[in-house]
């Protein structure tokens, strides 16, 4: 049995909690290890903080600044001051257990002063979930300049990360092959994949389809495609409005976007302006009523910017896959996610910079017959118990972590 610390940037308050990092934990937890997290409350929530035992562990509070959907210097600088804060609180918490493992994932990579405080406080192993890879994308967006300090100083940052790791799970084999390539100090034996991943619901929804539609305003006869997640500058909300803007003559099908984000008020100015009959936004729904909407749609959307580098690869495709929905992916072409629903016969994969072309691939689908987008759906569902399950990820790390 192991003593296993895992610091992340969620908000995390129970593991009875859904989502990637807690039900990857839970698995971990299952398997007989003490599970210590630490997880911040943002400044702007005022709850309480310190340390919550549990049977498995328990789960550590520190507040910090405001981080998710605020400006960008408000955001940069509480990044900043993260690490700081998290190596304080683990060492007053924390100061009589020591730990085996730390599990770790980006964002933020500013964990650094975390990371070496436990490797060689206690000579535990470090292990890091790579679930992006900052600064790039945010120069692949225009967001950070390569001759910037800012740059400069996060890019020292990732490589320190990088070199503290002992092991690193990236996203998929494009990632792997990404960032030994970029990162040719990277020993190739630290680094494997290992995927998002789910302990996904034996059921879905039991309410009919057409219960759900009326509910949520949905017309019952078309072809509904939806969109669930962050609505912000990797989702390149432009190009989505695009997409819709080219299929809002179409009378048989019907887009759903669902979420929020520092972009979500270009898809209201589009609405509100241009009043679209076939398309619908929804504030972010509570999980179970997210969970509930999803088997009453057709067909699952994933949107990337097309200037993306970096090969990402969105947790929101196994939301898609649970509820046993077909996907359409736009990505850039670097991406391998279009490339796994299409070889796992589940989805289908176009450029994010041709919206004349969304919409003809839109067209195919809306030709397809409902039993036939039915049966693709369960084989998204199967790909992923066959491949993105939480307890698949909890032994890939466990086994890469032994000592």
């Amino acid at each position: 049995m192991m003593n296993i610390l895992f610091a992340t940037l969620i908000d995390i308050n129970s593991l009875d909690e859904s989502g990637i990092y807690q039900d990857l934990m839970r698995e971990i937890t299952a398997l007989g290890h003490k599970l210590y997290i630490v997880s911040p409350i943002e400044r702007r929530h005022n709850k309480e903080v310190g340390f919550s035992p549990a049977d498995y562990g328990g789960i550590l509070k520190v507040r910090v600044g405001n981080i998710q959907k605020t400006g960008k210097i408000r955001k940069g600088i509480s990044t900043l001051t993260l690490e700081s804060k998290f190596v304080k609180a683990v060492s007053k918490n924390f100061n009589d257990i020591q730990f085996d493992l730390i599990i770790y994932s980006t964002p933020p990579i500013t964990l650094a002063k975390l990371v070496k405080f436990i490797k060689y406080r206690d000579g535990a192993t470090s292990y890091l979930l790579l679930k992006d890879i900052f600064p790039q994308n945010a120069i692949d967006l225009g967001l950070l300049s390569k001759n910037s300090l800012i740059y400069r100083h996060f890019k020292k940052k990732e490589r320190e990360l990088y070199d503290l790791s002992d092991k690193i799970g990236c996203l998929s084999e494009a990632n792997v092959n990404y960032l030994l390539k970029h990162n040719t100090h990277i020993e190739s034996k630290k680094v494997h994949v290992c995927p998002n991943s789910i302990s996904p619901s034996s059921h879905m929804s039991a309410l009919d389809k057409n219960v759900i539609r009326e509910k949520y305003g949905i017309p019952f006869e078309h072809k509904v495609f939806v969109y669930g997640g962050n609505l912000g500058k990797p989702q390149s909300i432009e190009f989505m409005v695009s997409c819709l803007r080219v299929n809002q003559i179409k009378g048989d099908r019907y887009f759903l976007i669902c979420g929020d984000g520092t972009d979500a008020d270009v898809i209201s100015k589009y609405i509100k302006k241009e009043k679209p009959d076939n398309v619908k936004l929804l504030k972010m729904l509570p999980k179970e009523e997210y969970d509930e909407l999803l088997p009453a749609c057709d067909v699952g959307l994933i949107f990337l910017d097309h200037r993306f580098t970096i090969p990402n690869f969105p947790s929101r495709l196994l939301s898609y896959m649970q509820a046993g929905v077909p996907v359409l992916v736009c990505t850039d072409p670097n991406s391998d996610v279009g490339k796994t629903a299409v070889d796992g016969k589940f989805g289908w994969w176009c450029a994010s910079d041709n919206s004349r072309y969304f919409s003809q691939m839109a067209d195919e689908i809306c030709n397809i017959d409902n039993s036939e987008l039915k049966e693709m759906g369960k084989r998204g569902r199967r790909y992923l118990e066959d491949n993105f399950l939480a307890s698949q990820g909890a032994k890939i790390i466990l086994e890469n972590s032994n000592r």
